[in-house]
């Protein structure tokens, strides 16, 4: 219960932190949105876990892995917030929210795990609901629409990575790294990017998906160390929702008919599909 306690906090800040940036990136240069989400997380988080845990915050067992890992959210936030700049919240979190399917597929393809046909069968349904958000060759389809699918594809390797070095780092260290590893790499090309910004409106918000985006990721690795992935990624499709809201509350957005049916589907096949996961790992240990 804390598990699902923790990924549903999670998911909320992560549905506060996408709307605050849609409402951010149409006035800021895009690199300095994101070096101020990150300075801000990697300094909250270093002020918060250094006193407890001092120099085995930064101990890590796998360097190369947790600079890969930092790039990979470093990249998916960059082409996060580049999509939010064009696309609705509850559309863009819908469609982001394929990344457990599209984990299934690398873990077939490149990690030759077994996956049964009705996992595939709920990996096709999860991207037909996406292509129904999307919508091809629609009126009102734009290249823009295509920037979450590159979201989903640094995420997918993010989490792979994430759960190479659960079995050696602590959530702490890797916590710790994500965020230093992307605001050093965003620093360097500050200075190409920086503009004066005179609203402190701007600079307050910045400073809350700084706050939201640590307090969201923290709560999210407390929750894998409290339950089991298979357990909580259901919960994770609690964000769709929260994300429609916000994107009505804040925007006055309602999805269309096609979009609404397509979140379904794919919050229905993500969860399915880890149920199944689940299920079937069960079946596989107890026939040992």
């Amino acid at each position: 219960m804390a598990g699902i306690g923790y990924v549903l906090a999670a998911t909320l800040c992560f549905s506060v932190l996408d709307t605050t940036t849609k409402t951010v990136v149409p006035y800021v240069p895009l690199l300095m949105a994101v070096w101020a989400r990150y300075v801000v997380q990697a300094v909250l988080s270093t002020a918060i876990l250094w006193p407890a845990q001092g120099t085995a915050l930064w101990r890590t067992a796998n360097p190369r892995l947790q600079i890969v890992r930092g790039l990979m959210l470093l990249t998916s936030t960059l082409f996060a917030f580049s999509s939010l700049a064009f696309i609705p919240v509850g559309e863009f979190t819908a469609i982001v929210m394929i990344t457990p399917l599209a984990i299934t597929v690398v873990a077939c393809t490149f990690l030759k795990e077994h996956v049964s046909p009705l996992r595939w069968l709920l990996v096709a349904l999860g991207f037909a609901g996406a292509m129904l958000i999307i919508q091809p060759g629609g009126d009102g389809f734009s290249w823009a629409w295509l920037l979450p699918l590159v979201v989903v594809a640094s995420n997918t390797w993010f989490q792979i990575l994430t759960s190479k070095l659960a079995h050696t780092d602590s959530p702490s260290t890797t916590h710790f790294y994500t965020g230093w590893v992307a605001t050093i790499v965003s620093t360097l090309v500050l200075p190409f990017v920086w503009v004066t910004i005179p609203e402190w409106s701007l600079w307050l918000r910045m400073l809350l998906m700084g706050c939201f985006g640590a307090i969201g990721h923290y709560w999210l690795t407390l929750a894998y160390s409290r339950a089991p992935a298979t357990a909580l990624t259901p919960f994770l499709y609690t964000q769709i929702g929260t994300s429609m809201l916000l994107g009505w509350l804040v925007f006055q957005h309602v999805p269309s008919h096609w979009g609404i049916i397509g979140m379904v589907i794919i919050a229905i096949s993500g969860a399915s599909s880890a149920w199944l996961s689940a299920l079937e790992a069960r079946i596989l240990k107890s026939s040992r």
